[in-house]
């Protein structure tokens, strides 16, 4: 297999920069529902001991006794067959649906020791088909829940225009009413909604089942951004493995009834299900569904059958018999200008005045194993360059990736410096 894309002119070649997808820091929003927020960080933002749901009329759980905790700014998937339970058990902590038995707690707090809409107003809820008002504006739509609390009018302008540029919606567009705004735009108006009064947490009952596939990964990536600066604890609906695998920290698996299978990080759930239930939902993909969960900065640093351009020949052709490889990658200033075939590799020669060739396959430290393995592929190689901006950081081959998967890819791993 050719490491290589092309002939290269024998001049050092940089190679191209990847593209960076990075938005301006927003500072976090201050609490301004007068919510205290427990500081014993042991305890979990949601609790549920035996919450059990059985609807009148019926003579089966729609939720069995279910025991569930949420830790505090972490993202919990609920996912299962229809029939699960996942978007009652949802309802429940709000209580949109009153449970039949058991104990719900939010930050310690039963919640059925508060009243329901004043427990609704300090938590966000943003649902599927957004639910705004079509006859006010978007920034009326934003501003719902600070109105009812009774902030004054200047304040609601101001938390606003903040969440406008939290979630990437132009301030142009504030006027503007949600029928004017596609899809994506009014999933965005409704987090925003969802975040106005600032709650500790939000629930989501599957917030982008209404979007196409291309807007749907957008706005799970800004939601993971979000996350990043706001650190909410979110309980999230879906009915797709995938979407629960890419932005959870937690999965909950019911089955019919309500009935918790697994709870688990998404790795641990793909790695080792715990039921003939869980494995079957899961997949037989699901190796290929864990390469998605890793980075290529996940794998510890090897650089592979590199040396610097400077090097003699004599070392060059020790590298790559050590790596039992057919080519020699050459850098400069941790810079890798390209590959050289070892029949080039003539002692007395000078690596820098050999012809070099382009690498065919280059990967990001953030490009997923996943997204590696199909470049590689792809690429007609066996092995990737991983360029960090500009900066050689190793490179990345299928054994490698192999190598991951038979591993924990929650565990901690050693990177490049």
């Amino acid at each position: 297999m050719l490491p290589v894309s092309g002939a290269g002119t024998g001049v050092a070649a940089r190679p191209p920069i990847p593209a960076c997808l990075s938005s301006p820091p927003v500072p976090l929003l201050p609490h301004e529902t007068g919510t205290v927020i427990d500081q014993d960080l042991k305890t979990p933002a949601i609790r549920l001991r035996g919450v059990r749901k059985r609807f009148p009329g019926t003579t089966e759980d729609a939720v069995a006794a279910l025991d569930l905790d949420v830790e505090r700014g972490s993202i919990v998937a609920l996912i299962g067959p229809s029939g699960c339970g996942k978007t009652t058990t949802l309802r429940m902590i709000n209580r949109l649906i009153e449970p039949t038995a058991g104990r719900i707690e939010i930050e310690g707090d039963d919640v059925s020791n508060q009243p329901p809409v004043e427990l609704r107003r300090g938590i966000g809820y943003v649902i599927q088909q957004v639910g705004l008002f079509p006859h006010r504006t978007i920034a009326a739509n934003i501003a719902t829940v600070p109105r009812s609390l009774g902030w004054d009018r200047s304040r609601v302008q101001e938390r606003v225009r903040e969440l406008a540029g939290v979630v990437g919606i132009d301030a142009q567009m504030l006027d503007r009413y949600p029928d004017e705004l596609s899809g994506g735009q009014q999933q965005r108006v409704g987090v925003a909604r969802a975040l106005a009064a600032d709650p500790p947490v939000l629930l989501m009952d599957e917030p982008f089942g209404a979007v196409d596939p291309i807007v749907r990964g957008r706005l799970q990536d800004e939601l993971l951004e979000l996350q990043n600066r706001l650190h909410k604890t979110i309980v999230l609906v879906t009915h797709d493995l995938d979407e629960a695998i890419k932005v959870a920290d937690q999965v909950a698996l019911l089955n019919v009834g309500g009935i918790l299978e697994q709870y688990a990080t998404p790795d641990e759930l793909l790695r080792a299900p715990a039921s003939e239930f869980v494995e079957r939902f899961v997949g037989e993909d699901r190796s290929m569904r864990r390469l998605a969960l890793a980075t290529v900065g996940d794998l510890p640093f090897e650089a592979g059958p590199v040396v610097d351009v400077d090097a003699d020949v004599t070392t060059g052709l020790a590298v790559i018999d050590d790596h039992r490889s057919d080519w020699l990658g050459l850098v400069e200033d941790e810079t890798f200008l390209g590959w050289v075939p070892r029949e080039q590799l003539v002692v007395g020669t000078e690596l820098r005045q050999i012809e070099r060739f382009l690498p065919a396959a280059q990967v990001a430290p953030s490009s997923t194993l996943r997204s590696a393995l199909e470049i590689i592929m792809t690429s007609r190689t066996s092995v990737a360059v991983v360029n960090d901006a500009g900066r050689f950081r190793g490179t990345v081959t299928l054994e490698r990736i192999r190598a991951g998967l038979a591993g924990d890819l929650d565990a901690p791993t050693e990177h490049a410096a």
